[in-house]
């Protein structure tokens, strides 16, 4: 008997534990029973009463978009026709007009990051900081980023008009552009070389190489190897990456760049709600390019990923970071799909955090004199102003065409790196040093 007692009673603080478990359990399944059966019901109740038909998918994805819609401007709901669409574009082959976009951080307005060179958009003339109006005639006021990739998205051949507003106009123009299959070269150098392929030298200095950074898909890193190992081998002396109107992409591609140029300590870490480190990425200790010389070049278009490679290679005093102060976008987002077919959740789970341990992200209530984003070092902020973006603009459009006879050295001062103050402020960098 007393035996019985000792083997099968507990202690009765632990009983106390458990009862208050219990309760608990409870009180969640009871709140989380209530919400469900209360979201059936009305989904019932419109499926039934509305005085027009309805389709009971079409209301799960709508009040998904809601749910998803209460949160920041990177959560979103990824329905099954877009699913593949979206897993696409990550993998750098896609079908669409050839932009990469993001969400005005003050006036929440659809706006161009990056126009893929090349690219349908890139050849009629669409422009880094133009505002997208209207996509086929309809508003993009309120629409999330994958809603309005998703619209710009379509058949191979067909075209789409996007209303856009240039950043040195007052008036919006309609452009028509014919979407074409997307693949897409992550890695551009300076000008083209008589065969089509990139010239990653800067005419007129010393092996000082110039690489500007596309996009951050999976197939980043790896060409960004290939082509520092070719340079390497050529006798590159320093380097400049262009990160400007960069707006990111995946994590790994963002970890395995700074892991090229950064010998040991963090690279990033993220952290949850509570501020707690929940993952620390370190540097494999294998970079081969730890003595190379190094500048950064970024604005107010470079978000995400784009942040962590500066912010890492700034931290770490491998790089000096010129331009203008990025964007401030350091959250992680997950893809989790849902059951059953049903698409898909791209979910802010946690943000990012510098080297030096301070937050790249931007909050909703931060205010310019918070320490968010990535800043230039001191003595080379430089600002560019509507009317010289315009003119940046037609000046690189002008050396990023491919020219069969070959590409000659500029003729006049206006075709020279001139037109391109920050990049002429990296280049003074590397003079000053010698």
């Amino acid at each position: 008997m007393g035996i019985f007692r000792k083997t099968t009673l507990m202690p009765r603080r632990n009983l106390h534990l458990l009862w208050l478990a219990a309760v608990a359990c409870l009180a969640c399944y009871v709140r989380v029973d209530r919400q469900g059966r209360t979201f059936v019901f009305a989904l019932n109740e419109v499926e039934d009463r509305y005085l027009e038909k309805v389709d009971r998918q079409g209301l799960f994805e709508g009040a998904m978009e809601g749910l998803m819609g209460r949160l920041d401007d990177y959560s979103a709901y990824i329905s099954p026709n877009t699913l593949e669409e979206f897993q696409q574009t990550l993998n750098q082959e896609f079908g669409g007009v050839g932009i990469q976009i993001l969400l005005d951080p003050d006036t929440k307005q659809l706006t161009v990051a990056n126009p893929l060179v090349g690219s349908p958009a890139y050849e009629a003339g669409i422009r880094a900081g133009d505002r997208i109006l209207r996509i086929a005639g309809e508003s993009t006021q309120g629409l999330s980023l994958e809603d309005a990739a998703g619209r710009m998205r379509g058949k191979p051949g067909d075209p789409v008009t996007l209303s856009v507003l240039h950043p040195d106009e007052t008036e919006p123009v309609d452009v028509e552009i014919v979407r074409a299959i997307i693949q897409e070269d992550a890695v551009l150098g300076d000008t083209r070389n008589a065969d089509g392929s990139w010239d990653y030298f800067l005419e007129g200095y010393d092996k000082l190489a110039y690489l500007r950074i596309n996009t951050f898909g999976d197939k980043t890193a790896e060409e960004l190897r290939k082509v520092l190992s070719e340079l390497d081998s050529q006798g590159m002396k320093g380097l400049i990456i262009d990160l400007r109107n960069d707006p990111g992409g995946l994590l790994g591609a963002a970890v395995d760049m700074c892991d090229l140029f950064v010998e040991s300590g963090v690279i990033v870490t993220t952290r949850g709600r509570d501020g707690r480190v929940r993952r620390a990425i370190h540097a494999t200790g294998e970079a081969p390019y730890t003595k190379l010389p190094m500048a950064v070049l970024v604005n107010q278009y470079s978000a995400s990923a784009s942040e962590i490679v500066a912010a890492c290679l700034q931290d770490h005093g491998r790089a000096v970071v010129v331009g203008e102060r990025t964007y401030g976008k350091g959250t992680v987002q997950e893809i989790i799909e849902l059951e059953g077919g049903q698409g898909a959740i791209k979910l802010t789970t946690s943000s990012y955090w510098r080297p030096s341990g301070r937050n790249i992200h931007r909050t909703s209530d931060a205010g310019d004199d918070a320490a968010w984003g990535v800043s230039p070092n001191p003595g080379y902020e430089v600002e560019v102003q509507d009317a010289e973006l315009a003119k940046l603009v037609r000046w690189r459009l002008s050396r990023d065409l491919y020219r069969p006879s070959g590409v000659g050295s500029p003729d006049t001062k206006e075709d020279g790196l001139e037109a391109d103050p920050q990049l002429i402020r990296a280049v003074e960098w590397f003079v000053e040093r010698q």
